[in-house]
Formats: C-alpha cells, structure tokens, sequence
C-alpha cells in the first residue's frame, strides 16, 4: 500500500514537473485548502442568503413609498390581485400590500438597518476570506477602524456591481436590437445571432473586470491587478458557465409545484456557494502565481 502511494505520488511529481499549469493547479489547491477556502465559502453563502431578507424590506418599502403617491397605479394594482387571486386570499393580500405601504418608514428603517449590518457582516467575512487565500498577516486594526475600511469596501463593492449589472443590462441581445430597431436599422439577415455573440462576449468582459478587481482590491492588503488578471478571467469563465447550467436547472425544476417552491431558494444557495468557491479558487490561483509563492509552495 505504501509502495502504491509512493508509486502514484512520484508519478504526480512527474506530471507537475512536466505540466507547469497542472503543478500551479495543485498549489493553488493546497493554498484554498490550507486556508480553510470551504469554510469560507459556506459563510458568504450564508451572509449573501441572509441579505436577500433586508434588501427585499428595503425593495417594499421603496415600493410603498412610490405607490403611496400614485393612487391609479395602487388601485390598478389591487385590482389585478382581485382578479388573479380570488375569495378572502386575494382580500388579505391587498390587506397586506396596504399595511406594508402604511408601515413604509419604519419598515424601510429596520431593513436600513439589518440591511447594514449584514452587509458588513457580508464583505468583512469576504475581505477575510480573500486576505487568507493571499496569506496576508497584517496587524489587526481597531473596530472602528475595521468596520469603517468594511463599510467604505461595501459601497465600493455595491458600487462595482450595479455597474456590472448596468453593463450586462446594455450587453443583453433583445435590448440592443431594440436600440437598433429605435434607431431605424433594418433586422438584417444574422444580426440577431451576431448580436447574442456581440452580448455574450460583453458579459464575459464585464464579469472579468468586476472579478479581478474582487480579487485585486477587496482583501485587507490591496494587491496588484497585474497578479489579477489571469484569475479574474478564470472565474469570469467559469461564473458565466456556471450561470448557463443555473438556467438550465430553472427551466428543468420550474415545472412541478415542488420544484416551483423550493427549486429557485436551492439553486440560489447553491450558486452562491458555487460562486463563492470560485472566487476564493480564483484567488488563491492568483497568489500561487507569483514568485514568492512558488518558493513557498515549492515543496507542496
């Protein structure tokens, strides 16, 4: 038996050797592991579900503010309840849409205010998780000082992401045929395929730059994107791969009234672990790159 491992592990020594990506893969998995990268990933799964409750508070609260001055569109709005749910549930849910419109400012500022907290929570457990995969040390700072660095990244971070979402929104095919088609151009023969190209090229762009910069900026130390790069366009790859399969599971799940109602909540758990995952991976490929690292892990 000890013979074989030793067989099988001369055998890997070989294949690293002679593959200088597969030796860098095999680092880069003894630095996600060594920096516990799962356990990590299972936090940010946690803080990202948890923050889908404060964030839809905040969204109803918004709503209620913007229906409470449009009386047309509210009562088109209940009607339109009535009509699609009928009897006494339909009755409790226009019940329910006019508390929560009533209630607006107060629950607007308790999802504020559990909004904020778990964002902290949220992109300090992140900034950690990306501090470890880089194998940063530095001097621990104060709380303040800390939650005051987590709360400028937070708006960083919140800020990088409604670009990229603003981008992929202008990135999408329908919309941009609908630009064209504002803009008096005829639906030539394969512009529509051309397009989803034009789209899906775009998407995997914008994904790059909001991963590299995650991977470059978020952690406690910043780090050059120059050490970034090749690790963003890996995760970008592999996110925009895992967000076709994602949609296939929807379609596959969304049929039966089971998979309706638990089928969406499980695969957003999932891809958000999957997601998290991966940018840890990404990041510990991104610090196994450099010089220093090799000599580190060199014995790995």
């Amino acid at each position: 038996m000890a013979e074989a491992e030793t067989q099988e592990e001369g055998r890997l020594a070989r294949l690293r050797a002679r593959y200088p990506w597969l030796d860098h893969l095999v680092r880069a998995g003894v630095r996600y592991d060594g920096a516990k990268g799962d356990f990590y990933a299972a936090g940010i799964t946690y803080f990202t579900i948890f923050a889908l409750f404060p964030m839809l508070i905040l969204g109803f609260a918004a709503a209620g503010t913007l229906l409470a001055n449009r009386p047309r569109v509210m009562a088109d709005i209940e009607q339109r309840i009535r009509s699609t749910v009928s009897g006494e549930l339909g009755q409790q849910l226009v019940q329910l849409m006019d508390s929560a419109i009533d209630s607006r400012t107060s629950v607007g500022v308790i999802g504020l205010a559990t909004a904020a907290w778990v964002g902290l929570s949220w992109i300090g457990n992140l900034r950690e998780a990306l501090s470890q995969m880089w194998e940063q040390r530095g001097e621990a700072e104060s709380f303040v000082a800390t939650k005051l660095s987590d709360l400028a990244a937070l708006a960083s971070a919140f800020g990088a992401i409604a670009l990229t979402i603003a981008l992929s929104a202008l990135a999408d095919a329908a919309l941009m045929t609908k630009v064209l088609e504002w803009m008096g151009m005829p639906d030539a023969p394969g512009l529509g395929t051309l397009l989803q190209l034009v789209s899906r090229v775009l998407s995997w762009g914008v994904s790059w730059l909001l991963f590299t910069w995650m991977i470059a900026r978020l952690p406690r130390e910043s780090v050059s994107f120059r050490s970034s790069v090749r690790a963003g366009l890996m995760a970008a790859v592999g996110f925009e791969l895992f967000k076709l399969a994602g949609a296939i599971y929807l379609r596959a799940v969304l049929h039966g009234p089971a998979g309706a109602t638990f089928g969406p909540v499980l695969g957003l758990m999932v891809f958000a672990y999957i997601t998290a995952r991966l940018v840890l991976f990404a990041t510990a490929w991104a610090a196994t790159t450099s010089a220093r690292s090799e000599m580190v892990d060199g014995s790995v």
